[in-house]
């Protein structure tokens, strides 16, 4: 089955699911938790870490949200522009309440402009849409100059054209990891593009963009 079909499948089940009576879920017990101290940690060469984390392949998303209000930022010359930028750390989370996340640099100067719109749609990109993705990992430009899209149907946020799957969702929580932040969305429409595309989806691995294959 194919990435559409996947997509497809899933929106077939959240649709089932959401008609059923929902079953009762037994909590787990609370495991111990603490937090590593700075003396703890393993010395890590950071060339390595992105090295041997590169071995594993992920797909390729534009997280893009809609313009603020004039009220909510009232001095940001780029309020009355969508707010969008590539990210490879995107995850589903959680099925029943469906949550998804993606992690961001604490040093991103899109995020905050994501985090005032409060909403923001999940755009997972096509084979065919490398250049898209190099347009919107660039710092400072007008990433949405001569990009065809759409407003997604709940939050208005920016639904790419010809991306193979959109998750439009709702900011659900923040939570700090080291330096990036996982944002939790809270998934409130989602769905496949409008064909089947027989290049399938756009990944990356090892530093570079590729693509699935027979």
């Amino acid at each position: 089955m194919g990435q559409a079909g996947m997509a497809e499948a899933a929106v077939r089940y959240l649709r089932q699911v959401r008609t059923a009576a929902p079953e009762p879920v037994e909590p787990l017990p609370r495991p111990e938790l603490r937090c590593v101290g700075a003396d703890e940690r393993a010395p890590l060469d950071p060339r390595e870490f992105r090295r041997v984390l590169g071995t594993f392949a992920t797909g390729v998303t534009v997280i893009t949200a809609p313009p603020a209000t004039p009220a909510d930022s009232p001095a940001d010359s780029t309020a009355d522009s969508p707010a969008g930028f590539a990210c490879q750390s995107f995850t589903s989370l959680s099925l029943d309440p469906p949550l998804v996340a993606f992690m961001v640099g604490r040093t991103s100067t899109t995020w905050p402009r994501i985090a005032r719109a409060g909403v923001f749609c999940v755009n997972v990109l096509a084979a065919r849409q490398t250049e898209l993705c190099r347009a919107f990992a660039v710092s400072g430009a007008d990433k949405f100059a001569g990009v065809e899209y759409d407003a997604a149907p709940v939050s208005g946020s920016p639904r790419l054209a010809g991306a193979v799957a959109w998750i439009d969702c709702a900011v659900h929580a923040v939570h700090t990891g080291g330096d990036h932040l996982i944002v939790v969305g809270r998934v409130n429409a989602l769905g496949t593009g409008a064909d089947d595309d027989p290049e399938g989806p756009l990944l990356f691995h090892r530093g570079r963009f590729t693509r699935l294959t027979d």
